[in-house]
């Protein structure tokens, strides 16, 4: 008969081997973390939900603020501004206008004559020299606009020699009318005034020349220009008149300077603030 074989009752050392090492194997994958999360479940979409909005907080609400204030200072700057425009503007028209359709002209001053009633000078035991000094003035002032009317302040008037104040005085108020020529008298004087040295070096040179003492006249006022209803801010106005020449008199007759060359200018004068222009 044919031998039969029989299994080992004792189980396979290898076998156990292999299972004992696949369960420590399983045991630290279950204790090492996982390096991955686990994918997340699809989320279903709905159309009808509404979306997340937050509410403003209180720093957006004050940049509204802010954003809404500059908005307004711009807008108002950008108003004025043009404001400010819009009236220079029609401020130059109407100017203008007024300069074309009428052509003012300025007032026009000359020299009709100048006498030297008195001029002296005296030195007192002190060393110290005064200037006395008188003088008739006779000034023309002309409107030559047809329709324009001058209304002038009280004028004041100095005699200048070079750097040296020889006399001064004043003219009152007048109107000067269209194509009116109005004559100006009056009366300078300066009575011992004292000078120094410099003063009386320059003075005594002048009155060497040839030609004469060189004066100059000055007067300055303030005038107001008006039109039937029309009427402007008083101006400054200063004239000055140069290109005159006169000699010391003799005795008690006068000395007339030669006012042949002399010629006046007028002149605005505007005051801003403390500087006079």
């Amino acid at each position: 008969m044919a031998d039969r074989v029989h299994p080992s009752a004792k189980p396979n050392g290898n076998a156990t081997n292999i299972a004992a090492g696949a369960a420590v194997n399983a045991k630290a994958a279950a204790k090492q973390p996982q390096s991955h999360p686990p994918a997340a479940k699809n989320q279903m979409y709905n159309p009808n939900r509404i979306p997340y909005r937050p509410t403003p907080t209180a720093y957006h609400r004050h940049n509204r603020r802010r954003c809404t204030c500059r908005r307004c200072f711009c807008f108002c700057c950008f108003w004025s501004l043009l404001l400010i425009c819009t009236v220079l503007l029609l401020a130059a028209i109407a100017g203008a206008g007024f300069y074309f359709l009428f052509r003012p002209k300025p007032p026009a001053f000359s020299v009709s004559s100048l006498k030297i009633i008195q001029f002296k000078l005296t030195t007192t035991s002190d060393d110290i020299t005064h200037l006395t000094v008188k003088l008739n003035l006779t000034l023309s002032t002309k409107n030559p606009n047809k329709k324009l009317i001058y209304n002038y302040d009280p004028i004041s008037l100095t005699v200048n020699a070079n750097s040296v104040l020889l006399a001064n005085g004043s003219f009152t108020g007048f109107s000067s009318g269209p194509n009116n020529i109005t004559i100006i008298h009056s009366t300078l004087s300066m009575a011992s005034q004292v000078l120094d040295a410099d003063l009386i070096s320059s003075l005594k040179s002048d009155l060497k020349r040839k030609n004469g003492l060189p004066m100059k006249i000055l007067l300055d006022t303030m005038v107001l220009a008006k039109m039937d209803k029309l009427k402007s801010k008083e101006v400054g106005i200063r004239v000055t008149c140069d290109g005159i020449h006169g000699r010391i008199p003799t005795g008690k007759t006068p000395a007339v300077a030669s006012t042949t060359n002399a010629k006046c200018k007028a002149d605005l004068r505007m005051k801003i603030l403390k500087w006079t222009f």
